[in-house]
């Protein structure tokens, strides 16, 4: 009875006690700072907050713009926080700063852990697959920086029964014409070790065809596999699905007719990906584009139709299949914990100026030059018959409106039993929610039990 009890209750006890934790820390964050107002509390405060808003108003100078102006970007983006530090230093107030910015840290953390425990990433339902009888694999030798080689991935997928269909690079292949020709032969999977693009160019005729699809991590980014739980770092663990494997259902994004499993971007990122020599040079020739990209004359803005919504005058726009847990996905940092909601993830961005910059900076999502949100639909225009987007990575032009959407369960994907699986979603503190939390009605019962992706099943 009494563990019963204790398994019964834990759950909800430990995210109650992490949540006063964080409440606790940020408590002792503000009181550090008022004890010591007579001492330099108050210049702590004033001097974090400046420091912040120029080194945000610097690097925008150094996106923005060229010449002598960059240069000064980066002088005052590196100089802020050095200053600060020297101010808090030769001022005599470092350890005020110090103690404050711990507490702080601290309430991050144990906030983040709270809400994350109160409130569980539902895993997606996965359901014991039988053995594929003709599984067909394409695979991209060059992906990866040659991962299909490495790890030796045509001979072991062979030796588990598959049929290999090995790309050439100097000859580019339809990859859409040769699924549809191992369908039409009689391939009961389809599978891709390759880039997320083609992966889902393939991944949309399997979904045609109702057939299983298999992703194998040999990619370079790999966002779909590691959102699907997959190894990364040894795709050939992808092919023990072809001997015990379990099969789960994911939506599959539409943009004008094309199939794409992660995000379709529009605006400076896909501008950024049209030039030739973004291959070799991405870095410098984001530089070097940026400040043409986000000047406000001549410059292509977006306009956007979000279900019932408009945004408009947009810089950059990023909608994804899935939403992402944080915008962190505008610099490739993001995740999806849900593949399987059924809606599409939108983040847009408009800054103008080195005041809006430092306004992001401090005021994160809730600044006005940032939006997130979700969808059904998204419809894009800019004024032009055709515009560049970016699907998956992919450098295209498509004609305007440009319609993305979502196909609820389309894709039918295998994947091994034993995977890492999607480590939980660090979720952004709410504060209102960690006080309700801390201080609200006890919860009588823990949250529902949930199987980790990479979980097995008895």
């Amino acid at each position: 009875m009494g563990g019963a009890l204790k398994a019964r209750f834990r759950p909800g006890l430990v995210a109650r006690l992490l949540a006063r934790c964080a409440v606790v820390a940020a408590i002792g964050a503000v009181v550090v700072l008022l004890l010591a107002l007579g001492g330099g509390g108050l210049l702590v405060a004033v001097a974090g907050v400046v420091g912040l808003v120029l080194c945000a108003a610097g690097v925008w100078w150094f996106v923005a713009r060229r010449g002598v102006v960059r240069l000064f970007g980066a002088l005052v983006a590196v100089a802020a926080p050095v200053g600060v530090l020297v101010f808090l230093t030769r001022s005599g107030l470092w350890l005020i700063a110090l103690i404050s910015a711990v507490c702080w840290a601290v309430a991050g953390v144990t906030g983040r852990a709270a809400l994350r425990k109160a409130r569980p990433p539902r895993s997606q339902r996965a359901t014991r697959a039988h053995r594929p009888k003709r599984p067909v694999l394409i695979m991209n030798p060059k992906s990866g920086g040659g991962k299909v080689g490495k790890f030796d991935l045509v001979k072991r997928a062979e030796r588990l029964g598959a049929r290999v269909i090995l790309l050439d690079p100097e000859d580019p292949a339809d990859v859409t014409k040769l699924a549809e020709e191992a369908v039409a032969k009689g391939a009961d999977l389809l599978g891709v070790a390759g880039g997320d693009g083609t992966q889902a160019q393939v991944a949309a005729v399997a979904a045609e065809h109702h057939l299983p699809f298999l992703v194998i991590s040999a990619g370079t980014r790999n966002h779909f596999a590691m959102d699907l739980g997959l190894d990364r770092a040894d795709p050939a663990r992808c092919l023990d699905a072809l001997t015990d494997g379990e099969e789960i259902r994911v939506d599959l994004g539409d943009v004008s007719g094309r199939p794409f499993v992660n995000t379709v971007s529009f605006g400076v990122y896909a501008d950024i990906v049209q030039s030739p020599e973004y291959r070799d040079n991405k870095t410098g020739t984001a530089l070097n584009l940026m400040p043409d990209l986000l000047a406000r004359e001549g410059v292509r803005r977006l306009d956007a139709r979000v279900d019932g919504t408009t945004l408009d005058d947009q810089q950059a726009l990023l909608v994804s299949n899935n939403p992402y847990v944080s915008p962190d996905e505008l610099s490739g940092g993001g995740r999806r914990p849900r593949l399987d909601s059924g809606e599409l993830g939108v983040i847009g961005i408009r800054v103008e100026n080195a005041a809006q910059a430092a306004e992001l900076a401090v005021r994160g999502s809730q600044a006005p030059g940032l939006t997130v949100t979700t969808a059904r639909r998204v419809d894009v225009t800019a004024g032009e018959p055709q515009i560049p987007v970016a699907v998956d990575g992919e450098a295209l032009w498509l004609r305007s409106p440009v319609a993305c959407s979502v196909r609820p369960g389309a894709l039918r994907v295998l994947l091994p039993r034993d995977r890492p699986g999607v480590p939980p979603p660090a979720p952004a503190v709410d504060w209102r929610k960690l006080l309700d939390l801390a201080f609200g009605p006890a919860e009588l019962t823990a949250p529902a039990e949930h199987t980790a992706p990479g979980e097995n099943r008895a």
